[in-house]
């Protein structure tokens, strides 16, 4: 038997086991099935690549190096957009107030306000743009808004300090020493989870949050779910980087998708596999919500 067999042999020939201890009996299978797609495809990329996969109604969870540390890239500006509304609900920023911005602070890569002249935004377009255009200027207004430190020891008081904020976007020089913006699968996920119930903030905040999230944008976690389905999420790349979060409203079983990856030999490699490991989450969690508990297709 070749060596790259043995793992998805052995991991059917423990669901027998697995299956006893479960209620729902055959979906187990099911899910030792969709861990061993994912661990294929994570291990087949020349680079590393973890991931977190939670379902949300029974809160089980299927993690590849879930604790590790990844580059960020754009994936981590959730965690601006929660420390933008909580300061909002704590009165210390004005959402809707006009925020004039220094043209010569542009700065290159993702989004419009780079071949702008001097437009005059609110934060909450600001956040807008960051979020669904993944403008780096608009980052970068929202940052300065809120604070580095602020949006850091947020996180840490959520016990998130894995995800840490430690340069301004396209801030190459600070990346170059070591300030690079980084962020574990696991930590992400909780983000998103703490962002869907809305801990911290106000109801208002939450729905503006999972709305901006929501909005209309392309990533390859997107192409693997059919067109439709609602998405709140936000993607990320950098050379040798791709990272995709979200939380996948499947009605009746909605899932948190995580995929990380770095070390990336070729960058479209890192794409092709998040977005086949979200394919097979997302025809997972649809089979379960599609399906009686004896595994006939109800719907």
């Amino acid at each position: 038997m070749k060596p790259a067999a043995i793992i998805p042999v052995l991991a059917l020939l423990s669901a027998p086991a697995l299956i006893a201890q479960q209620p729902e009996g055959g979906a187990a299978l099911l899910r030792v099935r969709l861990a061993d797609r994912l661990e294929r495809l994570a291990r087949d990329v020349d680079g590393v690549m973890g991931y977190t996969v939670i379902d949300l109604t029974t809160g089980e969870r299927i993690d590849r190096l879930a604790s590790a540390t990844f580059p960020t890239a754009s994936s981590i500006k959730p965690a601006i957009l929660y420390e933008l509304f909580k300061q909002s609900d704590e009165g210390r920023v004005k959402l809707d107030a006009p925020v004039p911005w220094d043209a010569k602070r542009a700065v290159g890569g993702s989004g419009v306000l780079f071949g702008l002249s001097n437009p005059t935004l609110s934060l909450r377009d600001y956040a807008t743009l960051m979020i669904v255009l993944s403008d780096n200027t608009a980052t970068n207004v929202v940052i300065d808004a809120v604070g580095m430190d602020r949006v850091n020891a947020r996180m840490q008081s959520l016990g998130l300090g894995d995800i840490r904020l430690r340069r301004r976007m396209m801030d190459l020089e600070a990346a170059r020493q070591g300030h690079e913006n980084v962020a574990t699968p696991a930590a992400l996920a909780r983000l998103l989870m703490i962002i869907d119930k809305g801990e911290g903030v106000t109801a208002a905040s939450r729905e503006a949050m999972l709305s901006t999230l929501k909005k209309g944008k392309t990533s390859p976690m997107l192409r693997g779910i059919p067109p439709g389905v609602p998405v709140a999420s936000k993607p990320g790349d950098l050379d040798a980087v791709r990272a995709d979060a979200g939380i996948v409203y499947v009605p009746g079983r909605p899932y948190v998708f995580v995929a990380m990856t770095s070390w990336l030999q070729k960058d479209e490699d890192g794409e092709r596999a998040i977005e086949e490991a979200s394919r097979a989450a997302y025809q997972y969690f649809e089979r379960l919500a599609s399906s009686s508990e004896y595994g006939r297709k109800v719907r």
